[in-house]
């Protein structure tokens, strides 16, 4: 069946100077996709406080998880999450693993890890922390509950550049399986990655900052080294090819202008059309 598009245009998530341009970016998606398909989560405007958490605007990204449960409990199918902010794949990494229990990875494609927590985290940015909570890790009302939680022995970081060292500790320590730009010309280290996993479904993350600055100019910050925009295609198709996809999440444009919005959604219509053909 094809997607559900599901469209959370929050930027609550980030702490970057342009984090509104993460709103702008899903609104850009949003006009080229199928409007019969196509729901849209409605995102508070309002930053929202931190509650004591030690993670910024926590109480409206509280608001805006709770509101895409809603959401995703009448979408019948698979959703593809267009961000906003990467905390948008908490709730729809939540509906997919209830769906599939115990048989759900998650390769997360994105130039950072994603594995702070309050604790750890130099920002306090939820962005930093989504993996730990999709675990069931880190603060209550945001880390996944037992029958949602996707265990961090199924989550394959992939194309990540931008590590800080306490995640890369938490890697060593925990084992939590990664591969590097330079593995991923190929898809078979990806392939085999997941298939250790022993599971049969598989959840994609796409940060848009996994691919080189070259492929795409919207995004926030720019990570040298990324991958190609037909490497990244490749890598969905032969994930697509091997096992079921459970769900998607594309996040992280930010366009500096609508024009640049223009220049850059051939190259991303190109990834949803390799997510959804």
């Amino acid at each position: 069946m094809s997607p559900t598009f599901v469209v959370v245009p929050q930027w609550q998530g980030s702490i970057s100077s342009r984090a509104m341009r993460l709103a702008d970016g899903a609104e850009a998606i949003r006009g080229d996709l199928p409007e019969s398909a196509t729901r849209t989560v409605d995102v508070p405007a309002e930053a929202g406080d931190a509650q004591d958490t030690g993670i910024h605007r926590f109480s409206t990204l509280l608001m805006v998880r709770e509101r895409m449960y809603l959401t995703l409990r009448s979408v019948t199918d698979w959703a593809l999450t267009i961000g906003g902010d990467c905390g948008v794949s908490l709730s729809a990494v939540a509906h997919a693993a209830r769906r599939h229990p115990n048989d759900l990875a998650v390769v997360w494609l994105d130039a950072h890890a994603a594995l702070h927590t309050p604790e750890t985290s130099p920002s306090g940015a939820f962005n930093g922390m989504v993996v730990r909570a999709i675990a069931g890790e880190g603060t209550d009302g945001l880390a996944l509950a037992e029958d949602s939680r996707v265990p961090l022995e199924r989550v394959i970081i992939a194309g990540a550049r931008d590590i800080d060292p306490a995640e890369a500790d938490l890697i060593a320590e925990r084992g939590i399986v990664t591969v590097p730009v330079e593995d991923l010309g190929s898809p078979d280290a990806l392939v085999a990655a997941v298939r250790a996993t022993g599971a049969g479904q598989v959840y994609l993350h796409i940060d848009l900052d996994v691919l080189d600055p070259s492929a795409i100019t919207g995004l926030g910050d720019l990570y040298p080294f990324g991958l190609a925009v037909e490497t990244l295609t490749g890598l969905i198709t032969a994930l697509r090819a091997d096992f079921g996809l459970a769900g998607a999440t594309i996040a992280g444009f930010a366009p500096a202008s609508p024009e640049d919005a223009g220049d850059d959604l051939p190259s991303i219509l190109r990834i949803i059309g390799a997510l959804t053909r």
